[in-house]
């Protein structure tokens, strides 16, 4: 009978059924979906203690990012809502919904909710939430479509370089203040000119000051 595989064939079967699972199990680990865009950044998922979905917040019942972070246009920190505010759906929306246990349990001991943070910059690094709203940047700019998220990842670096970019050209990245919060605007096709405008309007410092190293590192 005729060889049908060439000699060798076996080892190189073997060899790519290892590699396959080995690349399921990277994927698995690793290759939790994110924007790339951004210095090819593909983040894991951070475990949180209950599993809180932006998507159908944001996209499915178009709550404002206010409601929950309700000091992001006036304090360096976006703020995190209270159980309380939580309560204010869930008491009568999934109210008995297993995985909103830890939410009832907050509730019922005034605990708050220990979350844990998904883009969390070094401590020598200085970042206000506030003067970033001001000066028209959206909050897709740098957390990415939450909006269309089922748990939330870190989209983008965060890294120096990526900030610099930013600094180094406002007018690239800047949007009218009005659309700050809207997930879905799109750039206009003379973006460089409005973003021109905008930096004026908005009293936007020359990239000089802007990348100097106190503006961040205080």
């Amino acid at each position: 009978m005729a060889q049908v595989f060439k000699s060798g064939f076996d080892l190189i079967f073997r060899l790519g059924v290892v590699g396959l699972i080995l690349l399921i199990v990277a994927y698995l680990i690793w290759g939790q979906p994110a924007d790339v865009a951004a210095f090819g950044v593909r983040a894991p998922v951070v475990e949180q203690p209950l599993p809180f979905v932006h998507q159908p917040h944001i996209g499915g019942d178009g709550i404002d990012c206010r409601y929950c972070h309700y000091s992001v246009e006036e304090s360096s920190f976006a703020g995190l809502p209270p159980t309380e505010v939580c309560m204010t759906c869930h008491s009568q929306i999934y109210a008995d919904a297993p995985a909103l246990e830890p939410l009832r349990e907050s509730f019922r001991s005034g605990q708050p909710i220990r979350w844990n943070r998904v883009n969390d910059l070094p401590d020598f690094v200085y970042f206000n939430h506030s003067i970033h709203i001001r000066k028209g940047i959206g909050c897709v700019s740098c957390h990415g479509r939450v909006d269309r998220m089922p748990l939330t990842w870190q989209a983008k670096s965060l890294e120096m370089q990526w900030c610099l970019n930013c600094h180094n050209n406002p007018a690239q990245y800047v949007r009218p203040r009005s659309q700050v919060f809207n997930m879905d605007w799109q750039a206009p096709q003379n973006r460089l000119v409005l973003g021109r405008e905008l930096v004026k309007r908005y009293h936007i410092k020359h990239p000089v000051q802007l990348t100097d190293c106190s503006t961040c590192h205080r």
